[in-house]
């Protein structure tokens, strides 16, 4: 057995899949465990997960990591979690069941009512207090959305029988027994419901999307005491001391500690951030004002790019089309696309996210002959991730933020060198990929060390960050703006 207390279990519950990994003093990953997660698509443009399959998932994914890495409880001094945003979950305080499913982040069933509040001149409000655009994409229309669809909800809800949440807030509840309803400030900042200047949840945008406060979690900082697991789960109690969602513990994983610093995440879909510091930046270009981090009560800021599709593009090549049996053989097909081939795939399957926030858009093929394949239209899909990362930094750069010289990288996509270096080419900004590629679970493994003892400062871990590859633009000028044109031209003609 492993000397007591010198590994950290990171839990990262994403999109498509439920994992966990455990890291060593020198925060290194030496076991993980992983289970897809299914999705669920009741109506078009309704995604859910099962939250109990979420749950079912943790619990076998901690229990297979630590087993492969020889731990028992007491050789963990802590769990961190990280998890995708804006999921959303309903429910009872009693028997911790779930009433419905939870909607996921892609879902755009509350689209209607967007717009209707926005018609009323109301989205000024909601992005004064909580640097969010008002879209169907964050939880509080889920949340009012859950109360009115499930029989009695609301009802219980004003009672305080019931409990709402992120997906950290509900595997929070679960692994500790029911005792701690409580979020970090990050996952808290994509509700539409916290006020990211004063810290809190706000009164006006409460009563604005119909939620009782009583719904929701204490928020604290990314690295705190969240509680023990029952001991009756692992074998023992483990201290919960670090949660983040999914995009923040990427920031961190990446050592984005300063301002200007810039990840971009590529999994299910893209999420672009840049260090901003301790003052939060308004967008003028329809990019959100976010957190990056709340350590120690002090919150820094991000401005963030979100696109819904990325990595879920090669998953439709895979499973839509069947044009490939697992995700690694874009990479080889797109390499043999033909060389003048003009085909662009606009991915909005679920809408269009930064900067064009167009809930109605619809994916499409654009420039299709005769002699277009599979190769064309794989490439298409990896060349379409590139352009829409282009999109949030062309945007970036409108409000005002230093063009940086390099971006990290994280995510599954980023295995795919050619993908890499194409998109270093359509940025014209080198590109590194971390020598620790899974900087969703390290940065949850790190708060979580980092509020234990275990792991340094983040001056420390700054220092300590290390690229394992790095990928330098080599088109020619002309060429990456003629390619850059015609998918402004294909986004055109796909806007609803």
């Amino acid at each position: 057995m492993s000397m007591r207390g010198g590994h950290i279990v990171a839990i990262d519950q994403g999109t498509t899949s439920t994992r966990a990994m455990v890291f060593d003093r020198s925060r290194r990953p030496v076991a993980r465990a992983r289970h897809e997660l299914r999705q669920i698509y009741p109506r078009q443009g309704w995604v859910e997960h099962d939250p109990e399959e979420i749950w079912d998932a943790t619990v076998e994914t901690v229990k297979a990591a630590m087993a492969e890495a020889g731990l028992g409880a007491a050789g963990v001094a802590a769990i961190g979690i990280a998890n995708q945003r804006e999921t959303t979950v309903l429910w009872d305080r009693r028997s911790g069941r779930a009433l419905h499913n939870a909607i996921v982040w892609q879902d755009r069933r509350t689209a209607p009512q967007c717009d209707g509040l926005r018609a009323q001149g109301k989205e000024a409000l909601v992005r004064e207090r909580t640097g969010l655009l008002l879209d169907p994409y964050f939880s509080a229309t889920k949340i009012a959305w859950l109360l009115d669809a499930v029989p009695g909800a609301r009802a219980a809800a004003e009672q305080g029988d019931l409990a709402a949440g992120t997906i950290d807030s509900f595997l929070l509840w679960r692994l500790t027994g029911g005792a701690v309803h409580a979020t970090d400030a990050t996952n808290a900042s994509r509700t539409m419901l916290f006020d990211i200047h004063r810290q809190a949840w706000d009164d006006s945008l409460l009563d604005l999307f119909a939620v009782p406060g009583a719904l929701l979690p204490i928020v604290m900082d990314c690295a705190a005491d969240f509680g023990t697991t029952d001991p009756s789960l692992f074998g023992g109690a483990i201290r919960i001391a670090g949660i983040a969602g999914d995009q923040h513990a990427a920031t961190v994983g990446q050592a984005c500690f300063e301002p200007g610093a810039v990840k971009s995440t590529y999994g299910t879909g893209c999420f672009a951030v840049v260090n901003t510091g301790s003052t939060p930046i308004a967008s003028q270009n329809r990019l959100l004002t976010t957190l990056a981090y709340r350590l120690d009560g002090q919150p820094t800021y991000a401005i963030e790019g979100s696109i819904f599709i990325a990595g879920a593009a090669v998953q439709w090549l895979r499973d839509g089309l069947g044009i490939i049996g697992q995700a690694a053989e874009s990479e080889a097909l797109a390499k043999g696309a033909k060389a003048d081939s003009a085909v662009y795939l606009v991915p909005a399957f679920t809408g269009l996210g930064a900067p064009y926030w167009d809930a109605g858009a619809r994916g499409a093929l654009h420039g299709l002959t005769r002699d277009s394949g599979a190769a064309e239209i794989a490439r298409a899909a990896l060349e379409a991730v590139a352009y829409q990362t282009r999109d949030l930094f062309e945007a970036m750069a409108a409000d005002g933020t230093a063009p940086p010289r390099t971006i990290r990288v994280d995510g599954g996509m980023t295995e795919n060198n050619w993908f890499l270096q194409f998109l270093a080419d359509t940025l014209a900004i080198a590109v590194e990929r971390p020598a620790v590629t899974d900087t969703t679970a390290l940065g949850a493994a790190y708060l979580a060390g980092l509020r234990s003892g275990l792991y340094p400062s983040p001056a420390e871990m700054k220092q300590e960050w290390r690229a394992e590859a790095r990928f330098e633009p080599r088109m020619p000028e002309p060429e990456r703006e003629r390619r850059y044109e015609g998918w402004l031209g294909a986004v055109a003609r796909t806007r609803s």
